[in-house]
């Protein structure tokens, strides 16, 4: 184990110990300004300060592990015309800046389509973003492939 590089895990949040969730709700209440000190957000979350210093720097909310990366996009459209530019104006509306987008012929009225995006500008936090493109009419579905 000595030497053994640390990696990152993609978790969902369900079958974290409660701890872990309590720290990164902590984290956000002091982001947002609605505790004003640790002692006050340990207190709100019913969280002892040791649980919080021993978890704080290794746990954070996926939006923040993505700020300033490359996120490949893997969506499934239907073949209507202005899917693909509603998906991609939705994206640069966010400040999300597009660098390369891969659509597939279309195939019983759906079109595969992978796309690329750097994160480091965003104007909102990329589930939020993910959110957002899920609800553009002619988005059947949508996964992130992968980041860099």
């Amino acid at each position: 184990m000595a030497g053994q590089k640390s990696g990152f895990f993609l978790v969902r949040e369900e079958i974290l110990p409660e701890a872990i969730k309590k720290t990164i709700k902590v984290k956000d209440l002091l982001k947002r300004g609605e505790a004003r000190t640790i002692n006050e957000a340990v207190e709100k979350m019913e969280l002892s300060r040791s649980a919080y210093y021993k978890y704080k720097d290794y746990v954070f909310p996926f939006y923040e592990a993505s700020r300033e990366k490359i996120v490949t996009l893997a969506l499934l459209l239907e073949h209507k015309q202005g899917v693909l530019s509603r998906v991609l104006n939705t994206i640069a509306g966010e400040h999300g800046s597009i660098l390369t987008i891969n659509q597939g012929i279309p195939l019983q009225g759906v079109a595969n389509a992978t796309v690329s995006l750097e994160t480091a500008d965003l104007s909102i936090d990329l589930e939020a973003l993910l959110d957002k493109l899920r609800m553009v009419e002619g988005v059947k579905r949508l996964e992130v492939l992968g980041q860099e």
